[in-house]
């Protein structure tokens, strides 16, 4: 697409290329993720945007870089290499280590024939620094001001840009009107590259405080009913395929209601937050796999994938101790809580997730309705 068949400009072309492929690693990683978290699969988003992010932009870098290896023109994609390396650096504050950095600097330096050439070398050092500095801003970047972000980064790319195409110039004996022309194309790419990554950010941004509000109980910071569902259909259905273990405890704070009506909500709401935060201490000492949902007032919902009734029974005594020890203090009065619990493991005669839970909320009220504090498992 150039003057000669379409009329467009060479660098209106390379703006919606750029654009498109930046769109595709958001859409493709958004993707990932989500598959893996509708599979159940707990991974840390930040380990798979820093190696998703740097595999994908060399697999770009190299594959633009294929088609003119060894030509005298081999710099004109040096701009979209430039801004996949500002993206990387800056945009997705890639955590790895900068010297993971350097053999594959080395080795696209051996793809692209260019070991022989002095100004090669102070290009790749150049580079080297760039990301280093990106890195470094992006870090910091916390602790300033909106306008000193964007001051920042413009004059590190104005700089590093200026830098980098001397050293094109002195390789490739560029005319100081292509040398203009090249870093003028590249601060203008620089520019939209701010305003759509920050653009992207927000949405993105956006759209995970929606799912966070939509999963998680914004009192006690666990997560709620719709969570718990999907866990335990996707349980359920793992269950039948693989005949893997699944138990399931529910369990409420005794009296609440009364303590609600004797000391005021606010009450109510402390002795929530103190349950929880002492249950979910219980169960991160333990396994990490195990999960805590809120999904009623005073009642909650663990799984407990993997464990049958005698593994998962020992961790129940003890949250059941613990908060069966817990008294928490509201308006210098000292309010003493216990609790009941409902356990049970799945089995064949479940024959879907709601009978299951229905079997585990029928031990928990036989445990309320037999004098409260204490467990029913069957």
């Amino acid at each position: 697409m150039t003057w000669s068949h379409w009329a467009i400009s060479p660098f209106i072309t390379g703006v919606f290329f750029i654009l498109g492929v930046l769109t595709l690693f958001w859409v493709s990683q958004n993707w990932l993720i989500s598959a893996l978290n509708a599979h159940h699969i707990h991974v840390n988003e930040d380990v798979v945007n820093d190696w998703y992010g740097l595999i994908y932009m060399l697999v770009f870098v190299f594959s633009m870089q294929s088609l003119i290896v060894g030509q005298t023109d081999s710099w004109i994609f040096m701009n979209f290499q430039l801004i996949a390396l500002t993206f990387c650096g800056y945009f997705l504050n890639i955590h790895i280590r900068y010297y993971y950095l350097y053999p594959t600097l080395l080795i696209f330096m051996l793809f692209n024939h260019s070991v022989l050439y002095w100004e090669s070398w102070g290009h790749a050092l150049t580079l080297m620094l760039f990301f280093t500095t990106l890195g470094f801003m992006r870090k910091r970047m916390n602790r300033w001001s909106h306008k000193i972000q964007i001051g920042s980064y413009l004059l590190t790319c104005m700089g590093f840009g200026a830098l980098l195409w001397w050293f094109m110039k002195l390789k490739f004996t560029l005319s100081w009107g292509t040398y203009w022309q090249e870093w003028a194309y590249f601060m203008i790419f620089e520019i939209l590259l701010y305003i759509y990554a920050s653009m992207l950010s927000a949405n993105s941004e956006l759209k995970q405080n929606l799912v966070d509000f939509a999963n998680h109980d914004a009192l006690t910071k666990t997560e709620n009913f719709a969570a718990y569902t999907s866990a335990i259909n996707y349980q359920f259905q793992i269950r039948q395929k693989s005949g893997l273990e699944l138990s399931m405890m529910m369990f409420d704070i005794d009296h609440f209601k009364q303590i609600n009506d004797t000391y005021g909500h606010s009450a109510g709401d402390q002795i929530l937050q103190h349950v929880t935060q002492t249950a979910q201490t219980v169960f991160e000492a333990n396994d990490a796999h195990i999960t805590l949902y809120r999904t009623g007032g005073e009642e909650f919902n663990v799984l407990f994938p993997g464990y049958d009734l005698d593994a998962a029974l020992p961790i129940v005594n003890q949250l059941f101790s613990a908060i069966n020890h817990l008294s928490v203090v509201v308006d210098q009065q000292k309010i003493q809580l216990s609790i009941s619990i409902g356990l049970a493991t799945l089995t064949p005669d479940d024959q879907t997730a709601t009978e299951f839970y229905d079997r585990v909320d029928a031990n928990l009220y036989h445990s309320k309705r037999n004098g409260r504090m204490q467990i029913t498992a069957k």
